[in-house]
């Protein structure tokens, strides 16, 4: 006869678990159990896959609760309104999925005593994306693998449904559930290393990208997405807020080449209440979106990528085709042919994309130069992105550089703003830094004001010694067409002997953790391999 396991014993076990009053870490510390059971990519899917289902399950409930209340005002009896509370035009009609009976968090909270919990759990996610189509192929169904164990399973099932993600005077399911979803994105990041930067972008870098360009309405896209980080934080923008929104006039779109990421992205733009379209497949082998005219692209692709399909008789390569070697200029060509006439574009890139010496990419640099392409460079501090201490800078591209008529911006064309923001940043971690709020504001205000923007609050753009240069293309291309910002910003007198140490010294402690994070990472891997 199967084992079964009550939910008293479920509740009894996680007792112990710390920080019971921070539902990230109380789910983090649960779901950690699972994860010597699989790897790390299926392990963040099966995690996610689970909170993103509870979230639709919430979401439901709240408009139910919120349906009954109405349609009791209206005089309704309790007989009278159960019609009206299964009708599924009720939900859809008001931005909530319809969840069938069946995978109700409630019928799945009461199989945590059963085995079969794991097959329940793909049974039910079968039925909510049968009923929902946007939400076809979306979640995974992997629960009743037999390699899981339906013990710990179970106990995150129960230890879900016992938080407080809802609740009278609470705040919605969709804000504490995707504010959920981002923090698990965030550790994952961190988990995998390097690898991360393309599967999460860091906060203080996604802000950057979104609040230098500023993407109120239009088209916007992201060639290499990852869980879509980028277009969630500028649907946010677009909507006015830092947390939950719909968008107001953006087009999202984003192709991610990994399935399962795909799918978690999926899951974080609904989640935000962020409608696009994302499209699974490799950007540079299988351009999804050949006819696209994009207003705005935010992208960090893998730095200095050297495996990709490269096509040499391919139309993107209008100014010469990269090498197989590195992907920083398949990237940034791709990016172009996806702008429309007046479209901008903001891309992190690896140091090596910047400086002189690699033939075909300098041949390139100075076609995108002379095409009067480029409008700004900034230098970004290091270690910003985990697991790698590569040199990175922010590429921001802009397909018309004049005053665009109505809008009285700064006519900057033949001219590229350089900033040199490679001293900023705080400690946020062994081997991780950030940029701060002000660190932030002083980057986007000096773009702004250079560019003339209403959001510039009339502020005019000066040189300032140490940080930022207004160069003329004459002097890029006396400069042999290098965009490193150090190149043209003066800093003489700026920095003292004892702060430069001081600097310096932060940094190197930062490398040193970073190393010590790695040789900790390569002994667990060996320990695993012995065990």
């Amino acid at each position: 006869m199967p084992s079964r396991m009550n939910r008293a014993d479920v509740r009894t076990e996680l007792s112990g678990v710390p920080g019971s009053g921070e539902i990230q870490h109380v789910l983090w510390t649960a779901a950690d159990k699972l994860r010597g059971s699989m790897d790390i990519a299926r392990y963040k899917e099966f995690l996610l896959g689970l909170v993103f289902l509870k979230y639709l399950s919430d979401a439901f409930d709240e408009r139910r609760a919120k349906l009954d209340e109405e349609l009791a005002e209206e005089g309704m009896n309790a007989a009278q309104r159960a019609v009206f509370l299964e009708d599924k035009d009720e939900y859809i009609g008001y931005g909530a999925c319809w969840v069938p009976e069946s995978a109700r968090w409630n019928a799945i909270a009461a199989r945590t005593g059963s085995e079969d919990i794991g097959r329940y759990l793909d049974d039910a996610i079968d039925a909510v994306m049968r009923e929902n189509p946007p939400l076809a192929d979306v979640l995974p169904k992997i629960y009743g693998q037999e390699d899981i164990s339906w013990r710990r399973l179970a106990e995150l099932v129960a230890l879900m449904d016992d938080a407080r993600f809802t609740g009278p005077g609470g705040r919605p399911a969709r804000d504490v559930l995707s504010a959920v979803y981002a923090d698990f994105l965030d550790r994952f990041s961190r988990a995998e290393g390097k690898r991360g930067g393309d599967f999460h972008p860091p906060g203080s870098v996604a802000r950057l990208l979104v609040e230098m360009l500023e993407p109120y309405a239009g088209r916007i896209y992201d060639p290499v997405c990852g869980t879509a980080g980028l277009l969630v934080r500028a649907g946010n923008f677009a909507a006015g807020r830092e947390t939950t929104a719909h968008t107001y006039g953006l087009a999202v779109h984003g192709q991610e080449r990994d399935e399962r990421t795909w799918r978690l992205a999926r899951m974080n733009l609904a989640l935000h209440g962020v409608e696009g379209d994302l499209a699974w497949g490799d950007s540079l082998g299988e351009d999804r979106y050949p006819g696209l005219e994009a207003d705005f692209v935010l992208s960090i692709p893998p730095f200095n990528l050297k495996e990709w399909p490269r096509n040499p008789e391919d139309p993107r390569w209008r100014f010469g085709v990269p090498p197989q070697a590195n992907a920083n200029f398949a990237w940034l060509q791709h990016i172009i042919a996806k702008l429309g006439d007046k479209g901008t574009a903001g891309v992190v890139l690896a140091g090596a994309s910047v400086t002189r010496g690699r033939g075909r990419e300098d041949e390139i640099r100075r076609a995108l130069v002379e095409e009067d392409l480029v409008a700004c460079m900034v230098a970004l501090p290091p270690l910003l992105f985990r697991g790698t201490g590569v040199p990175v800078y922010l590429w921001l591209l802009d397909k018309d550089k004049s005053s665009r008529g109505t809008k009285n911006l700064e006519d900057r064309r033949g001219r590229i703003l350089f900033i040199d923001a490679g001293a900023m940043g705080e400690t946020a971690g062994r081997g991780e830094r950030t940029l701060s709020d002000g660190d932030l504001a002083k980057i986007v205000s000096t773009y702004r004001a250079w560019r003339g923007t209403a959001s510039a609050g009339g502020k005019r753009y000066k040189n300032v010694a140490g940080f930022c240069f207004s160069a003329d293309v004459a002097d890029v291309r006396r400069e042999g067409h290098v965009l490193s910002p150090n190149r043209y910003i003066a800093e003489v007198g700026v920095e003292s002997a004892a702060e430069r140490i001081g600097r310096l010294t932060k940094e190197l402690d930062g490398l040193f953790g970073l190393a010590d994070d790695l040789t900790e990472a390569v002994r667990a891997q060996l320990r695993r391999v012995d065990g």
